[in-house]
């Protein structure tokens, strides 16, 4: 049998978790001195209200080689075959730490480490394409050739409302050419090659800001795979949400058209009002 794990940078909800029979390890959220597992025992909305009162960015750290170990060796012990999603190596450690699990384990043989070189449900769409690979009976090595093929066509970009969480951890580059206006900006942050890097920059409110967001990817949302397609934010209003689900569903287009709530993580580093939309191109 086929498993699959994830950190939790993944964004899926957790029906899509159970849909799936997905494993999620959670790297770590640290707030001042105190220490949690992301969507375990610290939610989004925490994150923001202990940020506001300290005037401090929350810092992330990855999975540990004991947890990574751990959730490998549940499975490889009894004989099933696994593959690891982590979000983009450049972002994070993580996916260093789970090839290290995997030498101590001595199972190369049972498991794969795929380097998402995105993150937030940029690394969903790809969990959810192993997952329905793996119920198709395809082998270990077929699904991560269709994996390799398939990361370079995901298309991950959402616009912040505030640039704070961004600028100070230092997590985008180019952030810096902003500087000045940096609060009346919401750019556009768009992952490529497994780096953030902000695109164009809006001005006004966010309703009005994200729809036009939307709006001027629709050729390019006319050229995705069918199946699916995230709305994903860190915390929107829920008009601003509905107005892009209902301009999605009006393009008579996608089979299936997902929101979820971005999770600790991405939350820590984006801040809330964000909200992307992310698609794999044909």
């Amino acid at each position: 049998m086929i498993r699959i794990i994830s950190d939790s940078t993944c964004d899926l909800s957790k029906d899509l978790i159970e849909k799936y029979n997905i494993t999620v390890v959670p790297l770590h959220i640290v707030l001042g001195e105190d220490e949690f597992f992301d969507g375990v025992n610290i939610a989004p909305d925490d994150i923001y209200a202990w940020s506001d009162a300290n005037n401090a960015t929350p810092k992330t750290s990855a999975v540990s080689i004991e947890e990574a170990a751990d959730a490998i060796k549940q499975f490889t012990d009894i004989g099933d075959q696994v593959v690891v999603f982590t979000i983009a190596s450049g972002m994070s450690t993580t996916n260093n730490v789970f090839r290290l699990a995997v030498d101590e384990l001595e199972v190369q043989e049972q498991v794969r480490i795929i380097d998402s070189a995105n993150l937030s449900t940029g690394v969903g769409l790809q969990v959810i394409e192993t997952a329905i690979l793996a119920k198709e009976g395809k082998s270990l090595d077929e699904i991560v050739t269709a994996i390799e093929g398939i990361t370079p066509k995901v298309r991950a970009s959402f616009v912040v409302d505030t640039l704070v969480y961004l600028h100070r951890g230092g997590r985008c580059s180019g952030l810096a050419a902003l500087a000045g206006g940096m609060l009346k900006l919401h750019p556009k942050i768009v992952v490529k090659n497994g780096v953030m890097g902000p695109d164009k920059k809006y001005r006004g409110k966010m309703g009005s800001v994200i729809l036009s967001y939307v709006k001027e990817m629709e050729a390019d949302l006319l050229n995705a795979r069918k199946e699916r397609v995230f709305i994903t934010h860190s915390g929107c209003e829920h008009d601003i949400v509905d107005s892009v689900k209902a301009y999605l569903e009006s393009l008579n287009y996608f089979e299936e058209i997902l929101i979820t709530r971005a999770g600790g993580v991405v939350s820590s580093h984006c801040g809330p009002g964000t909200l992307g939309v992310l698609f794999i191109e044909k």
